[in-house]
């Protein structure tokens, strides 16, 4: 009786296309968890956890975001400075009204993958843009439409 071996994938081996998405009236969770299996590559058969082998994805008009719910306005983003009573807070009205909206998203999908070195690897592979332009165009990234694949993304 021979047993078969586990295939690990070499880094030659993966692929990592280009996705391009379009934000505007997507839900932020239901968005950010997509594109946090996207990146982690757990759409692929060869998906390995401690590697890195997710696709690139350009999100465009991340101000025009939706937030369900009263998640607007109560919702609260907590960093602290590291000083002695230096907490600071926000909340998304306030960031998606600021010169950088695309932090929103950004928090909500750093928040669902892996913390660490890894972690900080593959949110490399996350562009976000406000309004439509973008500096990829070379790399002919393909259209992935998120509202079509379940009614309640919009």
């Amino acid at each position: 009786m021979t047993l078969s071996k586990t295939f690990i994938p070499k880094v030659k081996d993966l692929k990592r296309d280009w996705f391009i998405v379009d934000a505007d009236g997507l839900v932020l969770g239901r968005l950010a968890s997509i594109l946090a299996n996207r990146l982690r590559g757990k759409h692929k058969p060869y998906y390995t956890p401690n590697m890195q082998c997710g696709d690139n994805i350009i999100v465009i008009n991340c101000e025009k975001i939706k937030l369900t719910g009263q998640k607007y306005s109560k919702k609260i983003y907590y960093k602290h400075t590291g000083y002695p009573g230096g907490i600071k807070s926000t909340t998304p009205e306030i960031i998606l009204s600021s010169d950088n909206p695309s932090k929103v998203i950004k928090l909500a999908v750093q928040r669902m993958i892996p913390k660490g070195p890894l972690g900080r690897k593959i949110l490399k592979q996350l562009h976000l843009f406000k309004g439509t332009e973008h500096n990829h165009e070379a790399q002919k990234p393909i259209n992935l439409d998120i509202k079509a694949m379940n009614r309640k993304n919009s």
